[in-house]
């Protein structure tokens, strides 16, 4: 899922201020160091989740035949791929 760089803000604020109403959390940094720490970790998270959808769809897309997007078939393809990109990052 593409987000916007002010919705990640926006997420990594929640974050933040979730993390900081928790009694069992302590920050050894300011709020807005953690914020942009969160900030970055979504960036990347989205990043990675980006690369394996274009892998997927890649390897649909290197069938032989035509396989539409929607259909039943592309879409247990298209699981199918992006879980096997997943593993290979061991995530």
């Amino acid at each position: 899922m593409r987000l916007s760089r002010d919705k990640v803000n926006k997420l990594a604020h929640v974050v933040t201020d979730s993390l900081a109403e928790m009694n069992q959390v302590e920050f050894l940094e300011d709020r807005n160091t953690i914020r942009l720490e969160v900030r970055r970790i979504l960036e990347d998270l989205l990043g990675q989740e980006a690369r394996i959808d274009a892998a997927a769809r890649q390897k649909i897309e290197s069938q032989k035949r035509t396989i539409l997007e929607g259909s039943q078939e592309w879409d247990i393809l298209y699981r199918k791929y992006y879980n096997e990109e997943v593993k290979k990052l061991g995530i």
